[in-house]
């Protein structure tokens, strides 16, 4: 079985997609410890390793999990990255932020293990930020360690997952043909020929898609688990629940503040800030604060603020309350028999900087599929030559 490391793996998203893909995840290193716990759990067969990988050299590392230069088969990892956000003033962003070095701690890694692939996550602002910098830092390092590098940015809606995410990838490998981007597997709509019939594709992935055959709660419910409402509606919610049988945990709603239901009460799915009452509004807040989702939708971005009304556009479009976790998890691809571990805000902040299982799945299975069709191809030019020199022999 091909054999990967997630750095900076946080409650696992892009170990998830690994396992998906068909990789032994080895091990998981993060700095924090209620983050790596979810990890632990859900991952039990590799070593979670709670260090500052800032601090351990990567020679340490390979001690620690039991490997040597370029035995790995994919070294996968989204360094932090609140030094590049646009949620961070651009006044208050610049080059050599501490929170941005752990990019060139990720390079470090890949130097040593030299792995034979390489798959880095970050927001779409680095790709570009400070006139692509870090970029063409990343390109270079590891250019010159043999690699060929494809990078883009990608929309997690664009593959099925049921929310706007933008987010830039880093895909390498030491050979001579750079990787393909990943072709996108769902269409705002269905696409149209030139000759007017519409094509086979999918449409992206809705709010209501992603989340109807979950129950109805209360604002005040806390179940610790509960059964499904329905049968699975469609083929996201099929992927989603597995091999779950009847029930599912980590579906308990956030219990509000009388101001906070009476504000999402006064509203229509749809609605935010700018429609509460007069009685009810606030002195300021996010464009999308105290806003409720509609079935129809894509869902914005799940940041680790999801568990309050007044960060986001995080209002069920059916029941007054916020999204549960589970609810975030299903927005986020994370599939049901994943457990999240901890208080009710860790769990929100894991999901919410995690990298989409099934984005990270589609890449990956991109790369193989890259590289096998390179094998097969070389292959195929092999016995051709070989033919070749029995013909004129």
């Amino acid at each position: 079985m091909l054999k990967a490391i997630d750095l900076f793996c946080g409650c696992g998203g892009i170990s998830v997609g690994l396992r998906n893909a068909g990789f032994e995840v080895l091990a998981g290193i993060d700095i924090e410890q209620k983050y790596l716990s979810t990890f632990s759990k859900n991952f039990p067969d590799a070593k979670s390793i709670l260090k500052d990988i800032s601090q351990v050299s990567p020679v340490e590392f390979m001690e620690l999990v039991g490997i040597i230069p370029g035995e790995l088969d994919l070294l996968a990892g989204g360094p932090p990255c609140q030094g590049f956000s646009k949620n961070v003033p651009r006044k208050n962003r610049y080059l050599e932020d501490s929170r941005n070095q752990l990019i060139k701690s990720f390079l470090d890694y890949c130097e040593i293990l030299n792995p034979k692939m390489v798959l880095m996550e970050n927001v779409a602002e680095m790709k570009n930020g400070f006139d692509q910098a870090y970029t063409d830092e990343i390109l270079e390092r590891l250019h010159n360690q043999g690699y060929i590098v494809t990078h883009a940015v990608l929309n997690s809606a664009d593959y099925g997952v049921p929310q706007r995410r933008r987010r830039a990838f880093f895909m390498a490998h030491k050979g001579k043909i750079p990787f393909k981007i990943p072709e996108p597997t769902h269409f705002r709509e269905k696409k149209i020929k030139k000759s007017f019939e519409l094509l086979d594709t999918n449409t992206h992935v809705t709010v209501w898609d992603a989340i109807s055959d979950l129950p109805s709660l209360k604002h005040t419910d806390a179940p610790l688990e509960i059964e499904y409402a329905t049968e699975p509606n469609n083929e996201f919610q099929n992927k989603m629940r597995c091999k779950q049988k009847k029930s599912v945990k980590n579906h308990a709603a956030r219990h509000l503040k009388p101001i906070q239901f009476e504000r999402l009460s006064s509203l229509l799915p749809g609605q935010g800030l700018k429609d509460l009452p007069i009685h009810l509004q606030t002195k300021g807040g996010y464009s999308g604060a105290y806003g409720r989702l509609t079935k129809e939708m894509i869902c914005p971005t799940i940041t680790r603020w999801v568990f309050h009304p007044g960060s986001g556009r995080w209002g069920h479009p059916v029941d007054i309350r916020t999204i549960t976790v589970r609810e975030a998890a299903r927005i986020q691809s994370f599939p049901d028999d994943y457990e999240f571990i901890g208080s009710y805000v860790d769990q929100c902040g894991q999901i919410g900087n995690a990298v989409p299982p099934l984005l990270a799945e589609i890449i990956v299975k991109n790369m193989l599929h890259h590289l096998e069709l390179r094998k097969t191809t070389k292959s195929s030019r092999e016995t051709v030559e070989v033919g070749n020199l029995k013909a004129i022999a």
